[in-house]
């Protein structure tokens, strides 16, 4: 179940329309429609937070354990990171998709996937050429 079918069933379950539950949430109407027909994901945690809130649910139901790595790495690297983040679940839930690996085991596989990714972007980061490369120092 992604997190289109869970925010979906959460809301019916507590009684809401998706206008309420924009209006508790502090988001458009437009929105909440667009995550339950699964044409966007939210990629702010503070709009995810406020949506489990007015649900009181948690944002680990909601997201579930993929849609959490994808926002985190919208948090930590912005628009590209979250994408590359979401291809690269996509990719391995495919993958052992209809096999008898606990969830335990998924969720241990795609832990270590997104803690490579991110050692490799640490590393690659050396080689790319100073004009591009985010000053981690203040300019004196």
């Amino acid at each position: 179940m992604g997190f289109k079918e869970r925010l979906k069933e959460k809301r019916i379950e507590a009684g809401l329309t998706q206008v309420e539950l924009a209006k508790k949430a502090g988001v458009t109407a437009r929105t909440i429609q667009n995550y339950e027909l699964g044409s966007r994901k939210p990629v702010h945690m503070e709009v995810v937070q406020k949506i489990a809130d007015a649900l009181g649910t948690t944002t680990e139901y909601l997201l579930g354990s993929s849609g959490a790595y994808v926002a985190d790495a919208y948090e930590k690297g912005g628009a590209r990171a979250a994408r590359d983040i979401d291809e690269l679940v996509g990719e391995v839930t495919g993958l052992f998709a209809g096999g008898s690996l606990s969830e335990e085991a998924l969720e241990g596989a795609m832990k270590a996937l997104n803690d490579a990714y991110w050692i490799a972007k640490a590393k690659n980061k050396k080689y790319a050429p100073k004009k591009y490369r985010k000053s981690e120092e203040p300019a004196e």
